[in-house]
């Protein structure tokens, strides 16, 4: 909501030996509503005092797009696609090892499965943004992809009181638009992976060395039908860290952060 230009109310002549009484109720919730109205990121938008000169609001910056983080540390990072997947051993899974994984979720295929992220957020898990449906966003035009992305951080706000600060395009894909909508929702990094966990718990690489190595985004989309289910390829997928000495990080410490 932009701020609104404080205008003088219209003053009424007082007569002579009366004292004006408070402001309507009415009157007094709307003059306290409008100073608390802050304004929206983006470039053009303009803010200004009572009395004073309006100044330019600066554009919110256009996030990175990240598919790998530059560490020494031995770690990697594990986020989990969609939330179509609602494994309940998943949960005590994240539970007993304490892993701080990245749920990067679509409100259109939760649907009413919030209650489990809810579990999952409890034991350790990270909530961020994946659009309300989940469509190919490159060639939208940039309200109906704001529409996506600022969609689902009302959704998440409104569900868990957060308001993630990591988002996810849908298919990996992005255009200039998407950054830009993405910014004036309050998204600090665009987050793609390197790694693939499959659905048969095999590994996949989109570039670089094809083995795990500190700072991989390990992405675990969401099968239609998998062979092994989201606790069986965690599971596996743990045991090859421990083998090469690495350790599951969190990503919202690396990425994202002001």
């Amino acid at each position: 909501m932009r701020r609104g230009q404080a205008g003088g109310l219209p003053v009424r002549r007082r007569r002579r030996g009366t004292i004006p009484g408070p402001l309507p109720a009415a009157l007094a919730l709307m003059l306290a509503a409008t100073g608390g109205c802050a304004a929206p990121s983006g470039a053009g938008n303009l803010s200004s005092r009572a009395g004073g000169p309006a100044t330019a609001v600066a554009p919110a910056p256009i996030p990175p797009v990240v598919d790998h983080v530059p560490t020494d540390d031995p770690v990697v990072f594990l986020t989990y696609d969609d939330g179509a997947e609602r494994d309940p051993r998943f949960i005590d899974l994240v539970r007993e090892r304490r892993l701080p994984v990245s749920m990067f979720l679509t409100d259109s295929v939760i649907g009413p499965g919030y209650g489990h992220f809810a579990r999952l957020r409890a034991v350790g898990a990270n909530l961020q943004n994946h659009t309300l449906d989940h469509p190919a966003l490159p060639g939208l035009p940039l309200a109906a992809q704001r529409a996506q992305i600022c969609g689902q951080q009302r959704k998440l706000a409104a569900r868990f009181g957060i308001r993630p600060r990591l988002f996810r395009p849908p298919y990996g894909r992005h255009d200039t638009a998407t950054l830009r909508a993405a910014a004036e929702c309050g998204i600090a990094a665009v987050v793609l992976w390197r790694v693939t966990l499959e659905p048969d718990g095999h590994l996949t690489y989109t570039h670089g060395p094809r083995h795990l190595r500190s700072g991989d985004i390990v992405s675990v989309p969401s099968g239609e039908a998998p062979s092994l289910s989201l606790a069986e390829r965690t599971t596996r997928l743990l045991v090859e860290l421990d083998e090469r000495g690495l350790r599951v990080g969190r990503l919202e410490d690396h990425v994202g952060r002001q």
